[in-house]
């Protein structure tokens, strides 16, 4: 066989179909054999894989994939939103795999689509990918999902939603939703409300139940919890809700996009932040040091936490038989700006209780634009 030459007089870079011709297969199976679908002998495919070594066809992939079978390619179930922090962790884990050599394959799913996140595992298994990452779970009140290759969830509890192969990494949200509640009891405020995710999210549910933790340890009472779906409309409904209750002084809310609407819906209704309400959210994105007024919020290292994750997944991938290493402890920080203040005179609560701290590895900056 002869190929044609390329532009600077050298061999022609090969073809699909120079690998079936060298292989003896059709050009589909090529084509089926290097996007790692199923339904293929493993004659064939090793066939086809010793064509494109010796051809230098897609050289790097083909030849990893021969000498380790894996094919160099990581799995990604995303929820399909723009929401900030599902946003920011998708990029850091496909900074991360480029990084380490890795190829992403990204699959999106819609909340409330019954099955959809196992359906999507699914589908990346038949494409032949050698790991898995979930980012920003939700529970879909299905069975455990269970994965043929290493399973990386971002933002969910240790264990949670798989088998033995799972790799939970993330902060520790329960922990963080405690400290941004007691930072608003340690200014004095009777209680603290909550504006609380859509319950189906891992995240959700984690503040929720540091909320519940910092009020139960101080004897507090626990007003009703509104809950919105992170979106600045649903948190502005809440916020008008939220208005005409006269005990009103504190509000914790789970992201800041929901913190933003409840502002404006305050800001309506007569209410200030924070001379007569504080408010506090939780990620810290990039709108939150400029709304008036700036944003006290608990900062997420988004990028860390993914970098890390795809630290352990990448292992497990390439060291099946040895222990994980131990995983990073990420910087996390309480941002205190401008939306956070003591209660109005005559609401404050009794000034000999206890104060609590931040959790461990937890910093507390100074108020910030």
């Amino acid at each position: 066989m002869t190929r044609g030459r390329g532009r600077d007089g050298g061999p022609a870079a090969p073809r699909g179909v120079d690998v079936a011709e060298r292989a003896g297969v059709s050009q589909k199976t090529v084509s089926r054999v290097l996007n790692g679908e199923q339904y293929v002998s493993e004659d064939v495919r090793r066939r086809v894989l010793e064509a494109a070594a010796d051809l230098g066809y897609r050289l790097n992939n083909a030849a990893r994939a021969l000498a380790s079978g894996r094919t160099r390619t990581i799995g990604v179930v995303a929820l399909g939103t723009a929401l900030y922090g599902p946003a920011s962790l998708l990029l850091g884990v496909e900074r991360a795999a480029r990084d380490a050599g890795y190829a992403l394959s990204v699959v999106n799913t819609l909340e409330g689509d019954p099955g959809g996140i196992g359906g999507a595992m699914r589908s990346l298994l038949e494409r032949g990918v050698d790991g898995i990452v979930v980012s920003e779970p939700i529970d879909e009140g299905t069975d455990p999902l269970v994965s043929e290759v290493p399973v990386l969830v971002l933002g969910a509890p240790a264990g949670a939603g798989t088998d033995g192969w799972t790799i939970a990494t993330g902060v520790d949200s329960v922990a963080l939703a405690r400290a941004a509640t007691e930072h608003l009891l340690d200014l004095g405020h009777v209680t603290v409300h909550h504006l609380a995710g859509p319950h189906q999210w891992f995240a959700a549910r984690d503040r929720q139940e540091g909320w519940r933790q910092a009020l139960a340890a101080r004897r507090c009472p626990q007003p009703s919890v509104v809950t919105g779906d992170w979106s600045a409309a649903s948190g502005y409904a809440a916020g008008r809700e939220l208005a005409a209750r006269q005990d009103l002084t504190a509000v914790f809310v789970a992201n800041d996009d929901m913190a933003v609407g409840l502002v404006r819906a305050l800001a309506e209704a007569g209410r200030r932040v924070p001379e007569d309400v504080s408010v506090v959210g939780f990620d810290d994105i990039p709108l939150a040091a400029y709304v008036l007024p700036p944003l006290t919020t608990v900062r997420q290292p988004f990028d860390a936490v993914a970098r890390d994750g795809l630290r352990l997944l990448v292992h497990a991938i390439e060291h099946p038989d040895t222990d994980l290493p131990a995983a990073q402890d990420q910087p996390v920080e309480l941002v205190v700006r401008d939306s956070t203040a003591p209660p109005p005179p005559g609401k404050a609560a009794d000034p000999a209780r206890p104060t609590a701290h931040l959790p461990d590895g937890a910093a507390h900056s100074p108020p910030a634009a």
